[in-house]
Order: C-alpha cells, then sequence, then structure tokens
C-alpha cells in the first residue's frame, strides 16, 4: 500500500510536504518525497491517495475496556456476565481504532477479558488498537477497584499476582497505591493502600521480567511511595492530601530523575471539573499539572475512558486540556504518539512514521500543528497496516 499525503509527520513538530509513505505488510517500509518513494513502489502497488496530514495512530495510556464509561460504570460491570461484558468490550475497542487510537494501554478489568481481546485484536479476529494489557490491578483487602478481583495482602500474595498477571501476558502490571473515587466502599483517594515493602516487592517481582509498573497514585503519600518504590508511570498522580493538595517540588525531582512518567488520565469532559470540584480547586489542580509540565516531567496522554462521563471516543477532547495549560500542539502530539510509545515500552514499534515501525497511521483532513481539533476530521486510521475508515469501511 502506498499513502501519499499533503503534509507527512515525521519528526517532533515537522512536516514532510507532500510525501509519501510505503506499507509492506504490517510495517513501514518508506517514508519520504512522493515521487521517490512512488518510483520505489512501482506502478501495481495499491494507492490512498490523500490531500491531509498523515500522522502517528494516537496512543491513549489509560483505559478501562471492562467499564462502559456511563453514571455507574461499576454497577454495569458486576451486573454484566463475562460474554456479554467481552462483547461490549469489542464494541468499546473498534470506538477506540475508528477514533484514531491504534495502541491502548488497559489498567485493570475483570478476569483477563482484556487480554483475551488484545490476542483477538492481534490475530485479526477483532477489529481494535493494539492493547497493552494490565489484566488484574493489585489492590487491598476491600481497596480501590478491589470489584476486579486482584485483592491481595503481604509480599507472597504481591508477588503471586504479579506472576499471574505475567503468566497470562500481562504488558504492564497495575498497583492501586491509593484510594479512588470509583470505589465508593473504599478508601478515599488520597489515602494510602500499601507499604513501602509491599510496593518494593511488586515493583521488582515485574522488573525482573522485564515489564513496567503503572501505579494509581491520587495523594501525595502515595505519590512519593510509588516514587521511592521505583514504578515506571504514575497514573492521575494529582497530590491529593486529607485536607487539600500538597505539591511536592522535591518528589517532582526524583520522578525527573529516575525518569518516571506521569499520565493525567485526563477526563475528555475536563471543561466540567471545575462544577465538581469548585472554581478555585479545580484551577489550583490545573496548575499542578502546568507545574509539573514547567519542570519537566515527562506527560503522556491518557483518558481514563469507561469510568463515569469518559467514553472511549474521547482522547482528541482530552488532549484540548494541555493546550488549556499552554503546551504546544507539537508537545501535545508528542504525548499522544512517541513519548506515549516509550512509556509503554514501544518506543521502537509504534508511534513515529518511519521504516521498521508498524504501519500504524491516522489519516485528517487540516493541520493539526496549527490546530489541535484537526484530529477529530479522521479520513482514515491504519493499524498495523490494515485501514479502517470512520464509516466502518475496512480494507
Amino acid at each position: 500500500m502506498l499513502i501519499t499525503g499533503g503534509r507527512v509527520l515525521v519528526d517532533s513538530g515537522t512536516y514532510l510536504e507532500d510525501g509519501a509513505i510505503l506499507i509492506e505488510g504490517e510495517s513501514i517500509a518508506a517514508v519520504g518525497p512522493r515521487n521517490e518513494v512512488e518510483e520505489r513502489a512501482g506502478a501495481d502497488v495499491p494507492r490512498y491517495e490523500f490531500g491531509g496530514t498523515v500522522l502517528p495512530g494516537l496512543i491513549d495510556a489509560h483505559v478501562h475496556l471492562a467499564f462502559d464509561g456511563g453514571a455507574d460504570p461499576v454497577a454495569t460491570l458486576q451486573d454484566s456476565t463475562d460474554d456479554v461484558l467481552a462483547e461490549d468490550m469489542r464494541r468499546r475497542a473498534e470506538q477506540l481504532l475508528r477514533s484514531g487510537v491504534t495502541t491502548a494501554r488497559d489498567l485493570g478489568d475483570r478476569g483477563g477479558l482484556a487480554l483475551r481481546l488484545a490476542s483477538e485484536i492481534n490475530d485479526r479476529h477483532t477489529a481494535g488498537p493494539r492493547i497493552v494489557s494490565a489484566g488484574t490491578p493489585a489492590t487491598t483487602l476491600g481497596g480501590h477497584c478491589h470489584f476486579l478481583g486482584g485483592e491481595v495482602s503481604g509480599e507472597a500474595e504481591i508477588r503471586d499476582l504479579v506472576r499471574r498477571n505475567l503468566a497470562a501476558g500481562a504488558g504492564v502490571i497495575k498497583a492501586m497505591v491509593t484510594g479512588g473515587g470509583l470505589t465508593k466502599d473504599g478508601p478515599k483517594s488520597h489515602q494510602s493502600q500499601f507499604s513501602a515493602e509491599e510496593l518494593v516487592a511488586l515493583v521488582d517481582e515485574a522488573h525482573a521480567a522485564g515489564v513496567p509498573v503503572a501505579a494509581h497514585a491520587h495523594g501525595a503519600d502515595g505519590i512519593a511511595a510509588a516514587v521511592e518504590a521505583g514504578v515506571d508511570t504514575i497514573e492521575h498522580c494529582t497530590w491529593m492530601s486529607s485536607d487539600g493538595l500538597d505539591f511536592r517540588p522535591d518528589v517532582v525531582q526524583q520522578i525527573i530523575a529516575k525518569g518516571i512518567t506521569v499520565c493525567p488520565a485526563v477526563s475528555p469532559h475536563w471543561q466540567m471539573l471545575p462544577r465538581f470540584f469548585g472554581e478555585e480547586r479545580a484551577a489550583a489542580m490545573f496548575d499542578l499539572v502546568r507545574q509539573m509540565a514547567d519542570s519537566g516531567v515527562r506527560l503522556i496522554a491518557g483518558t481514563d475512558a469507561g469510568v463515569q462521563r469518559a467514553g472511549f471516543d474521547g482522547l482528541v477532547p482530552a488532549l484540548g486540556f494541555y493546550a488549556h495549560l499552554g503546551l504546544s500542539n507539537a508537545s501535545i502530539i508528542d504525548m499522544a504518539t512517541s513519548r506515549a510509545a516509550e512509556a509503554l515500552g514501544l518506543g521502537d514499534v509504534t508511534g513515529k512514521v518511519a521504516p521498521g515501525f508498524r504501519a500504524d497511521l491516522l489519516l485528517v483532513d487540516g493541520d493539526p500543528l496549527a490546530d489541535l481539533s484537526a484530529l477529530s476530521g479522521v479520513r482514515a486510521v491504519f493499524a498495523s497496516g490494515l485501514r479502517h475508515e470512520p464509516t466502518g469501511a475496512d480494507q
């Protein structure tokens, strides 16, 4: 397949004008000026003529395919059989794909269903993005998302759960380091759940297998503990305390020094947050993300798709949050492509339009470097070389 584009995003903030991309199988074989790549392709190669922008497929680094994004996703989950839930998850994965997401990191499901779905997609039995799944997230007894089945107590049980997830094919290990709002009967969001020794055991077990650890951490104490334990990404990172917010510049410097990435997991409906938290508190929370960005923390994009009011087509609206903070469009696109790929351990596989990378591409009308909302104008999505279109017409 030869794709010709009005412009091709070949590096951070850098377009190749009148470019072309040659796909062979699942991979990109060549990228360059149209005439050069056309000559290499030959006359018999199928062509996809396009006048807009070609860029890497987007990466949503924080989703929960087991949740429906409705008013009470936990109740819906608990009322669903595994067969019904699996079918719903297939539809959600397809929705992600058709919105431009070619890779998604699922950070907690029930019964390994996301791992099963990932296999279906890899085998091309189901349309969807590549899924990097955490399997069953580790939590404490009665802790955050305990209903997903990952309750553990003590280092031995923690290591056993990690090993079971790894044996099932998990590409990341998820630890619920603090409480969360989704679990109404569990610890508060700012409250820590694990001891320092338990977190070290979890990280040690995952890293021994070469698999990264994602830490759900709202509370400042939990964030500090996760950093000390050596996790790879911190999810949410909202710096909550029992009486407000507790931003810790010294911990931020440790995050930077250790190369830990932060995924704020911003809702597509982030503009509604002042209504729930109040104008002043929401502004303070927004400013903490800005301070992390200004300090040099590596941020990546994720939506927490599946929780309340977070659907599976909301990555582009969520990216608007970072534009609101003043980040450049080029940097924001990196957060949802190359930088996210690196954080997921896929930095040499996807996230760039370059020879040897997987043919994960997003074709949009308009110029997203000039107007980020252009990312919503999806013309086609290529995932591992297969074309998918918003209308449902596939290659």
